[in-house]
């Protein structure tokens, strides 16, 4: 008589935190070379994942040769970086966008918001990352650069490089002046550095970084007695560097050319210290009565960017940041959870595609968002910047 107990079907467990495609032995086994050529031809969305698997997927992960066949098969893309600061830390901590490991989280969240892809912000790891100010920090191929003193305190002519390949840091060409938290800006092949110095004067109030050479100069600008010490608000528009302090000043570098900008004017009036980027030479900015809007240079008026339908009111009290990300804009907001007695918030994300009605008109189209990452309560948002690795 057989017994009336069944016997259970033993079931193969995996990890919640990997594709299941990615825990056969047989993947991790293949040659270097093959392995290399496989994940070249993945998005850099899954290397945050990817790199769990074991110790020699991370070692290749960020290898010059897979970023070599990269390059080589056409598959460089925007990467997007995001630098936190928090209260339990000195230095600042990284994050990239990535997508969730988890299929059935995914899933989740597509249910819940339609747009959602299920993106999330993995941490960095990056070993003693320096102090970060959000103007000072520019994006220059696979490199982000961290110029100048990063502190109230703090004057420095030191430049800081991180690498987004490799995530490692090391150090640049040093500046002809020392500056505190300085204003950069990149055009035509140069990072253009400008105020930040502890008395500035027309020689030192600018200067440039030759990234070919990796040397830097001084440029003279004629309008320094007007240029406050501290630049406010900086961005590349039409060719030219506009720089505001009380006042402004443009520098255009193909024609070596200054001119100053008037104290009244449309330019300057609509825009927000912290919560603008340029896109294709394009100026938007956020502003909690305005919403997103750009700068239309043909008018001289800022108008509302247009379409954005599925992307919510951001809450007043919370902070707001855009970013160019490789020619889309990212648009990252955070909220109160709940859930934590108030304690923590949640950062967002949405992506946003940016086009053209009859060759005249920008209108946005949100493609997806998703909550990206939990954060204490009294974290700083430093900065978002994209690399093409």
């Amino acid at each position: 008589m057989s017994s009336p107990v069944k016997k259970r079907k033993t079931k193969t467990t995996t990890s919640p935190l990997l594709p299941l495609s990615l825990q056969s032995t047989q993947l991790s086994s293949l040659p270097d070379d093959l392995l290399i050529s496989i994940f070249a031809r993945v998005s850099r969305l899954e290397y945050p994942i990817l790199s769990l698997v074991s110790k020699s997927f991370r070692a290749l992960l960020a290898s010059p040769e897979l970023y070599e066949t990269r390059s080589f098969l056409g598959r460089t893309e925007s990467c997007l970086y995001v630098c936190l600061g928090f209260p339990s830390r000195s230095n600042p901590r990284w994050f990239t966008l990535c997508r969730k490991p988890n299929p059935t989280l995914t899933n989740n969240m597509k249910k819940k918001n339609k747009k959602s892809t299920g993106h999330a912000m993995a941490a960095v790891s990056i070993p003693n990352s320096p102090p970060a100010h959000w103007s000072s920090i520019v994006a220059v191929g696979s490199d982000i650069y961290n110029i100048g003193g990063s502190t109230s305190e703090e004057y420095s002519s030191s430049i800081s490089v991180l690498d987004c390949r490799s995530h490692t840091w090391h150090e640049g060409p040093s500046m002809l002046a020392e500056r505190n938290f300085p204003a950069a800006n990149v055009i035509g092949g140069k990072i253009y550095v400008a105020g930040g110095c502890k008395e500035s004067n027309s020689s030192n109030w600018m200067e440039a970084f030759d990234l070919k050479t990796r040397t830097w100069e001084p440029l003279l600008n004629p309008f320094a007695d007007r240029c406050e010490t501290r630049v406010c608000k900086s961005a590349v528009i039409e060719k030219a560097i506009c720089l505001f302090g009380d006042k402004g000043v443009a520098y255009n570098p193909k024609l070596d050319r200054w001119e100053a900008i008037g104290a009244v004017n449309y330019l300057d009036f609509g825009w927000v210290w912290y919560t603008y980027c340029v896109i294709d030479s394009v100026l938007y900015s956020y502003s909690e009565s305005d919403g997103i809007k750009l700068y239309d240079s043909k008018i001289g008026r800022w108008v509302k960017l247009k379409g954005l339908e599925g992307l919510p009111k951001f809450a007043g009290y919370g902070c707001v940041r855009l970013a160019d990300y490789g020619g889309k804009m990212a648009v990252l907001w955070d909220k109160y959870l709940p859930s934590s007695g108030y304690k923590n918030k949640v950062i967002w994300c949405a992506v946003i595609t940016l086009g053209r009605r009859f060759n005249e008109e920008i209108f946005g189209k949100v493609e997806w968002l998703d909550a990206v990452l939990t954060v204490p309560e009294s974290y700083v948002f430093v900065c978002a910047r994209a690399a093409t690795v």
